[in-house]
């Protein structure tokens, strides 16, 4: 009980200080903090697959684009609520992660990577070939606009209630399971675990945090739901980001959200030589310097500095 009260404390304190901030913040950097709880959503999803059962996914992109255009489409043609839609992108996506899952059963490792690597790639060429219905590159927009303010406060209830439901499953058996997955799949059959039934469930799962992540991507770009947004760059973001914050574990998903939604917007103002933008150098520079220094992300800093504490 006495570990969990600094993690209680702390999480109190991100909640007040992202209940004021609506009231000191731009427009515009209410629009950034709310990009940071969207990706708050997706990696959260990614780490539970891949920090939690050790399987790798660059795919991940493509499951938001899934969620986003269920959000763009139920709302131009059938006027469907937006936290409706929201729910819908959630369960269609949590039931298409269980389709890819079943073939990832007979991948791991780097093999598994190019398989979902394969599914970020071909994705977003989907609107391309059903442009009637798809918008093409075109795209398709929302019946409805919604404020900054509005999207700030969906994505960061979204993520309060994702954090929340990841906590209470990771903390059981389901957790557990997840686990032993991760770090032995022969001892996991030992003790009874269900390969198959896991492994799915956890792309699942997964694939449906990415969903709801994806449908608060295309409401934070006014309705608009565009292939060119959930290209590769994406997943591959979202896996920087959970990387960052510390693979198996909640308590970095913040900084590295946070990490992969402001760096893009602060690195492309930064001039580098002979680059008329310097997002991606800058970008990529950055990723490389925080692994060096974070080895093991956020998450194991953090780690680090409650055994010096008590030492």
């Amino acid at each position: 009980m006495k570990r969990q009260i600094p993690a209680l404390a702390s999480l109190l304190v991100v909640a007040a200080v992202l209940c004021v901030l609506p009231f000191i913040l731009s427009d515009y950097n209410i629009y950034l903090a709310a990009q940071v709880g969207i990706f708050f959503v997706a990696v959260l999803g990614l780490n539970i697959l891949t920090g939690y059962t050790g399987q790798i996914s660059i795919g991940h992109g493509a499951f938001m684009a899934i969620g986003g255009y269920t959000t763009a489409v139920m709302s131009r043609d059938h006027h469907t609520n937006l936290v409706v839609t929201m729910l819908m992108a959630l369960a269609i996506c949590f039931v298409v992660g269980l389709i890819v899952g079943l073939p990832a059963l007979r991948f791991s490792g780097v093999y598994l990577a190019l398989v979902t690597f394969a599914l970020a790639v071909s994705v977003p060429f989907i609107p391309l070939q059903y442009s009637t219905f798809l918008g093409g590159v075109g795209g398709v927009t929302s019946s409805e606009e919604v404020s900054n303010l509005w999207i700030y406060v969906a994505a960061w209830t979204c993520s309060a209630i994702s954090f929340l439901l990841a906590w209470l499953l990771l903390r059981g058996r389901l957790g557990r399971a997840f686990r032993a997955i991760r770090d032995s799949e022969i001892a996991a059959v030992a003790s009874g675990v269900e390969l198959p039934v896991y492994k799915t469930l956890a792309f699942g799962i997964s694939a449906a945090y990415a969903g709801v992540a994806g449908s608060l991507f295309v409401l934070a770009t006014n309705g608009f739901a565009n292939p060119d947004e959930f290209g590769i760059f994406l997943s591959l973001q979202l896996l920087v980001g959970a990387a960052i914050a510390g693979l198996g574990s909640l308590w970095g998903i913040l900084a590295g959200a946070a990490f992969v939604g402001l760096l893009p917007q602060v690195s492309s103002s930064v001039p580098v030589i002979g680059h008329d933008q310097g997002r991606d150098v800058v970008f990529g520079a950055a990723v490389i310097l925080v692994m060096l220094l974070l080895p093991d992300g956020f998450a194991g800093l953090v780690a680090r500095l409650r055994r010096l504490a008590r030492a």
